[in-house]
């Protein structure tokens, strides 16, 4: 009996959610193909996130983040610090992903995975900087001290481009979190290929499941969810759609919302203080 050589088909990964510290499929069941580039072979399968999804984010996100607002600040930076070691840890399955999933060349791989990583270390450090840069004891006429301190905004919602920056998302979470907030970030498109390999590194980095949450998906259809929940402070919108972010705008004026520019550089304190409110506080001196 002759034997009939046949050529093994590659079993594309499914890239699940990372939602809460763990990793569940969307409820809705349906997911969409990243395809390797130039051809029409899959490299995995991304979920497709559902408003549902959404919600169980907000909700993941909400109960977390006063608990991460309460840890001091050098936890935090240690924290994230951390998150630095797991994604340089995984290295090899980054490479893979970038050149073989998101079309990176091998140059342009080193130089993104080498950003994600100094996005993180950089944030790990700014962690207790930030307060004594923007605190401050206000000169006042009266028998008092004034103090002006910030504090994080809340629950923040990110909404990426669908082209992979693997470099932008992790200097944008970092720099949410490290101010004490929790964050939901929507990777949709292409950008979803990236969800699998940050929430490894995140849910084995100490993190508490909650404080960052990741979806992938179709921006058309969640986009509108984020500007219109009532439990999102704050919203980052990344995108390059002027008009749509007119509308965005116009929706969270209606529950008070603070949308976030976004600024550059990515690397900076500033960008720390785009999620923070201030406290002032008046405090009584002499008779």
């Amino acid at each position: 009996m002759s034997r009939i050589a046949t050529a093994r088909l590659p079993v594309p990964k499914t890239h699940k959610l990372y939602l809460g510290g763990e990793f569940p499929r969307s409820e809705s069941g349906r997911s969409y193909p990243l395809l390797r580039p130039g051809s029409k072979q899959p490299y995995a399968q991304l979920c497709l996130a559902s408003r549902k999804d959404l919600r169980a984010a907000v909700d993941a996100a909400r109960a977390a983040q006063p608990g991460w607002a309460a840890r001091s600040a050098y936890n935090r930076g240690q924290i994230l610090y951390r998150m630095a070691e797991m994604v340089e840890g995984r290295g090899d399955s980054w490479q893979a992903l970038l050149r073989e999933g998101l079309g990176f060349s091998a140059a342009q791989a080193t130089r993104a995975f080498a950003g994600v990583v100094d996005a993180l270390v950089y944030y790990a450090g700014a962690t207790d900087k930030y307060p004594q840069v923007i605190g401050a004891v206000n000169p006042v006429a009266g028998p008092h001290h004034n103090f002006t301190t910030p504090e994080p905004m809340g629950v923040v919602g990110l909404l990426f481009p669908d082209a992979p920056d693997p470099i932008a998302v992790a200097a944008r979470i970092a720099a949410v979190i490290a101010a004490g907030n929790s964050a939901i970030a929507l990777l949709p498109g292409p950008s979803g290929g990236l969800v699998a390999e940050f929430g490894e590194a995140f849910a084995t980095a100490d993190l508490p499941g909650g404080v960052i949450n990741l979806l992938s998906g179709d921006a058309a259809e969640l986009t509108p969810q984020f500007a219109s929940h009532m439990e999102i402070q704050g919203l980052l919108f990344l995108r390059d759609e002027p008009v749509r972010r007119t509308e965005l705008e116009r929706a969270a004026a209606d529950n008070m919302k603070r949308c976030i520019a976004p600024a550059q550089p990515l690397l900076a304190l500033e960008r720390v203080l785009d999620s923070v409110e201030y406290k002032t506080v008046w405090h009584p001196i002499g008779v």
